[in-house]
């Protein structure tokens, strides 16, 4: 390559020296000199030139089988793209269809344990009140005995000493007291049970409160987004499931 431009040079200096022609701006070279400068400067050229020149020539080809190929490696990552979003579109669907599945045996689950919970409320509320009404007719009972007791009684001595007014007059007193003591005690036994049927209904009260809480809970836990699943068994043993059930 270096004997590429000494042989450029030296056809510089040839044209720079060569005798000029009268009235032309031509000159008069040696031809043999020239050519054979000429040739080694062809000789000396490396033969990658040849090869870029043939992939010049070729250039137009080139583009188009690579623009051939560019395009059918985009019609293949296409259709790659299009299989795999189908795919995953299809695995999409397919876990919210087991979601919702999953979500509607939860409701389905927390529904039924609320009918149960509200019904043994509820039996245990008509087991409270039928309880509470006998203990009450049976005070109302003891206090009317009490107070027939008491009338009875009262009138014997008042009988027994009618022949007497003093001896009545404090008969009457007497009865009088005997009376009005059966009359305390009678509203008495009726307090004691009203503050028993209210005690029990307080309880009840209590049960409804904690069903309620604990069914909260459960429709709290059935709102959770789907990145947080729904533990079915947490809920179950949380501390207001878990007072309900020992209930």
């Amino acid at each position: 390559m270096y004997r590429v431009f000494e042989a450029l040079d030296e056809l510089v200096t040839i044209v720079e020296e060569a005798r000029s022609v009268p009235m032309t701006s031509g000159c008069v070279v040696p031809r043999g000199d020239v050519l054979e400068l000429l040739d080694e400067v062809r000789d000396s050229y490396p033969s990658e030139l040849d090869d870029a020149q043939d992939v010049l020539d070729h250039r137009d080809e080139l583009v188009n089988k690579a623009k051939s190929e560019a395009d059918d490696s985009l019609s293949t990552a296409r259709s790659e793209a299009e299989k795999t979003s189908s795919e995953a579109r299809a695995e999409a669907e397919k876990m919210l269809a087991d979601a919702r599945e999953r979500a509607d045996e939860i409701v389905a689950q927390a529904r039924a344990d609320a009918e149960q919970t509200i019904n043994n409320a509820r039996r245990e509320y008509e087991d409270y009140i039928a309880r509470a009404q006998s203990e009450s007719d049976r005070m109302v009972q003891a206090g009317r005995a009490a107070y027939d007791q008491s009338i009875h009684e009262g009138r014997s001595e008042q009988a027994r000493l009618v022949s007497d007014t003093e001896v009545v007059q404090q008969s009457q007193h007497e009865a009088k007291r005997v009376v009005d003591e059966a009359h305390e005690e009678a509203e008495r036994l009726r307090s004691d049970c009203d503050a028993y049927v209210d005690s029990r209904l307080a309880d009840f009260e209590e049960l409804l409160g904690r069903t309620l809480r604990t069914v909260g809970k459960g429709r709290q836990q059935l709102r959770r987004p789907m990145s947080a699943p729904f533990d079915y068994e947490e809920w179950q043993t949380s501390e207001h499931g878990t007072a309900v059930s020992e209930h």
